[in-house]
């Protein structure tokens, strides 16, 4: 299975708002995060502002973190730019995404993390072994994947 985003056409305001990160493959920056929220809004100025909560394992305080996420042109809108820290910005694709948007997975290019999203805070089993046996066909390393503890 080829690691490319969706065919489909993403629809900017079905995507938009609250996801539960369940799953993750973690960069450096998110490594000991737990429970992590992130909330999608269109901005005024075409992109998403996007708002995530987390806890780091070890403390009790939420903490919380502003980020920017902007569609690349001509991708169906399944291409993405996040940017953490200006001006560098990463890859995000959407590589599946279910029809009603109740889950998505992220990626990226050169397979250097993988987050699996969902609606709510739980999914169910099946459906998770089904997401991972996919996102190793597509490279990923899934036993690098720890759950984010919803």
């Amino acid at each position: 299975m080829e690691n490319k985003p969706v065919d489909m056409h993403v629809d900017v305001l079905s995507y938009a708002g609250r996801w539960y990160c369940l799953y993750s493959i973690p960069r450096f920056i998110n490594s000991h995060w737990k429970h992590t929220i992130e909330t999608y809004v269109i901005h005024p100025d075409g992109y998403y502002a996007v708002f995530t909560t987390y806890n780091v394992v070890g403390e009790k305080q939420k903490k919380y973190m502003r980020s920017k996420l902007s569609v690349v042109p001509k991708s169906g809108n399944s291409r993405l730019k996040a940017q953490f820290v200006w001006p560098v910005k990463i890859d995000y694709w959407i590589i599946e995404l279910a029809e009603g948007y109740s889950y998505a997975v992220v990626g990226h290019p050169k397979h250097k993390y993988l987050i699996i999203m969902a609606r709510k805070p739980e999914m169910d089993a099946s459906l998770l072994n089904e997401i991972i046996e996919r996102s190793k066909q597509r490279g990923y390393d899934t036993n690098k994947l720890v759950s984010l503890e919803h």
